[in-house]
């Protein structure tokens, strides 16, 4: 039986002030209904491309290539009307920052109504008692009141409940959170979370959550993919690949967690773990694998060619020659 989302070699290249540019680089996975599916990386690795390219939400003069089957049909040879009548009712999305996301001329109500109009045909009424529902839903407190508020009168965790709202309005069967809680406070980014997780299992929602965060991948998704350089590094079930992180960017992000006890006084003097030197420009991508030139167990090789996909686990793969280095290696 074929997986509900496949996604194929897909490539976006964006137009930049260089010339074109590769953001993402052949990335290929399947999503299962009702699964769970991380995105992790530093900013800069493609994991909003990713997300963007699949609902065709990309820059102007954006080139896309590979396939992205939803149910068999693919995305990226529709029209845009038909991507219309997918996104946001078969594919939602929350989007980072809900300010500027949200209409600021229109009151939130009229914003969850729309896409119930519009894709399930309710009328005006209906639609503002389902809005209403889907406030309260999200933990909006006092709906009937906060309805026809605007966006700049609600605080940033409830316009993120807003944006959350929308998102469910029409029973979507894929969700997709790109930094979902980039925005907010410690104590509001776990209350969205909770929210997002107990929504997905009680819809039965398959969820892509994309995060630069690993704890947040490890709590929420039961499946994961690491990104750098527009590529996917490194995928599996969550507990294999914490288990066995085989690529060095993988255990350079989770060596860089901060650990209970840092704080106290002998660990203040140890400084945190980093990844030394920054992501690379699109525009100045490596020939060979793009982490090389960050990476303490390069070798000629590794600024040769991209390193191919090996598997590591049932169901794990990564993309480096040296996990004769890494596998079974405290990180």
């Amino acid at each position: 039986m074929a997986a509900l989302l496949e996604v194929e070699d897909l490539h976006v290249t964006l137009e930049t002030s260089r010339g074109p540019a590769d953001a993402v680089r052949g990335v290929s996975f399947a999503l299962e209904r009702g699964e769970t599916l991380g995105i992790v990386g530093e900013s800069g690795c493609g994991k909003s491309m990713t997300a963007l390219g699949l609902i065709g939400l990309l820059p102007e003069r954006a080139r896309t290539r590979g396939a992205v089957r939803l149910d068999g049909r693919d995305l990226l040879t529709m029209s845009e009307g038909e991507l219309c009548g997918i996104r946001g009712n078969r594919i939602a999305m929350i989007f980072q920052e809900p300010m500027t996301s949200l209409n600021p001329v229109h009151p939130v109500g009229r914003q969850i109504a729309e896409p119930l109009m519009l894709h399930r045909g309710l009328n005006r009424a209906a639609a503002r008692e389902e809005a209403l529902r889907l406030l309260d839903r999200v933990g909006i407190p006092n709906p009937a009141a906060r309805i026809d508020a605007y966006p700049h009168q609600m605080s940033g965790g409830q316009r993120q409940r807003v944006m959350i709202a929308i998102a469910l309005s029409c029973n979507p069967d894929i969700l997709l959170a790109d930094e979902p809680t980039t925005a907010l406070d410690v104590t509001i980014q776990g209350q969205i979370l909770d929210l997002i997780r107990d929504l997905v299992d009680e819809r039965g929602m398959s969820l892509i959550l994309i995060s630069h965060a690993l704890g947040v991948i490890a709590e929420n998704t039961r499946r994961m993919l690491v990104m750098y350089g527009g590529r996917v590094v490194e995928s599996g079930p969550v507990g294999e690949v914490f288990g066995r992180m085989a690529h060095p960017y993988t255990r350079g992000l989770f060596a860089a967690i901060p650990r209970l006890g840092d704080g106290r006084a002998r660990d203040r003097a140890r400084p945190l773990a980093t990844i030394t030197g920054t992501v690379p420009e699109l525009a100045d991508m490596p020939p060979g694998c793009a982490f090389a030139p960050r990476c303490d167990l390069a070798v000629d090789a590794c600024r040769l060619a991209q390193p191919p996909l090996l598997s590591i686990g049932h169901d794990h793969v990564a993309a480096c020659i040296r996990t004769d280095h890494t596998v079974g290696v405290p990180a």
